[in-house]
């Protein structure tokens, strides 16, 4: 997603080296009690507030606000208020590992949970690790987020390889689908949702017919739309994110090509349907979790949504839900952990958890010493009417 950005390796080896460097003035805390008191327990993120995800950020932050409140509304957990420490990364790795400084030495957090960003969290991590601060959750589809394994990395977000892996072969076959091409981002981000594509086409005994890709920022693409109509594709895979769906799509309507359009997570999302209005019905994406209408006929979820909306004035979104679910993941877990909460117990806790589906549609997810992502399925949404409605169970491989 605009969540999967890739650092290149010398870039990342100097940053890391550096976040080491500064991680390590100070003497070293007693490993695991950092952010925990007879009263209090700290939790940290860092969100995009003032950068291109802005809008994302904010709806995590809220969404993890909205689940302390509520938390600690009930008593908090063991006797324990959950507080939460936010910082501004501005989509930038650079700042991410600053926000991370301060959250880890001087605000002294018990977790990162939810961070936002593949680079940001790759950047952030090693400030973390250096005083044992598990990353808990990151809001990524990144393989990076569990692989390769530490111990203080756990994962919730099914891979972009994996949704599409899993999602492609049953759309062809629903469809009949001949002829499967892809227009994907030009970066990690596009080259995992091609790889997908690849690889769940040759489980299918199929190949791509057509592959064309676009610079990150791209806004025209004439051209490759004209490449896939002329390749007489049925089934478009798209690595796109929000601009980059709608102008694919909308470009397509408009020289009157309409194969069926299949996106990955990072295309899920009310933007699509808001800013792209009627040309957008039909499309098809993976998800893990439903948008959180406030009409929604769950009523579960309408109650939430209409709730956080009384909050924050603002309809909540799949980010909210993100950020909502994080920290009551993280709750649960503490609380099975008892009175001695520390970094140690935490883990021995999370490497023996399920968690079941909620109200939002999660699938299970189970975790273990070593095992750190959660779950790797997803399932199909459409936009039907102007609304994304769930079409499908989740894809076992």
């Amino acid at each position: 997603m605009t969540k999967k950005m890739k650092l290149n390796k010398p870039w990342l080896l100097a940053l890391a080296a550096a976040a080491a460097a500064m991680a390590g003035g100070g003497s070293a805390l007693a490993q695991g009690s950092q952010g925990v008191s007879k009263d209090e327990i700290r939790i940290g993120t860092i969100q995009d507030l003032s950068g291109p995800l802005a809008g994302f950020g904010k709806q995590s932050r809220n969404g993890m606000q909205l689940a302390v409140d509520e938390i600690n509304e009930q008593g908090g957990i063991n006797g324990r208020k959950l507080r939460l420490y936010v910082e501004d990364s501005g989509y930038d790795p650079k700042k991410a590992v600053l926000a991370a400084q301060k959250l880890v030495n001087q605000d002294k957090i018990f977790i990162m949970a939810g961070h936002i960003g593949t680079a940001q969290n790759m950047a952030a991590m090693p400030v973390q690790f250096e005083k044992n601060v598990i990353n808990f959750m990151p809001i990524t589809a990144a393989r990076e987020m569990y692989e390769p394994f530490n111990r203080l990395k756990y994962s919730f977000a099914a891979t972009y390889y994996d949704q599409i892996r899993l999602a492609l072969p049953k759309l062809v076959k629903d469809k009949g689908a001949k002829r499967v091409c892809t227009i994907y981002q030009d970066d990690e981000f596009g080259l995992e949702v091609e790889r997908g594509a690849e690889a769940g086409l040759k489980a299918a005994g199929m190949e791509l017919v057509e592959k064309t890709s676009f610079k990150r920022g791209a806004t025209d693409f004439s051209s490759q739309v004209a490449r896939m109509k002329a390749a007489n594709c049925d089934l478009v895979v798209l690595g796109t994110i929000i601009r980059e769906t709608i102008g694919t799509v909308g470009e397509a309507r408009k020289t009157g090509f309409n194969p069926t359009f299949l996106g990955s997570s990072a295309a899920y999302t009310d933007l699509i349907h808001k800013l792209g209005g009627k040309a957008m019905d039909g499309i098809y994406a993976t998800m893990t979790v439903q948008n959180p209408y406030t009409d929604e006929q769950s009523q579960p979820i309408r109650f939430w949504a209409n709730k956080y909306k009384t909050k924050f004035n603002e309809d909540p979104t799949v980010f909210s839900v993100y950020g909502y679910t994080i920290v009551q993941s993280f709750a649960k877990v503490a609380e099975k952990t008892g009175a001695n909460l520390s970094t140690d117990s935490f883990i021995k806790v999370m490497d023996n958890m399920t968690f079941e589906p909620d109200m939002f549609g999660s699938a299970k997810a189970t975790y273990t010493s070593t095992k750190r992502l959660g779950s790797d399925l997803s399932r199909l949404s459409q936009i039907q009417d102007g609304k994304w409605k769930v079409v499908s169970d989740y894809v076992a491989p």
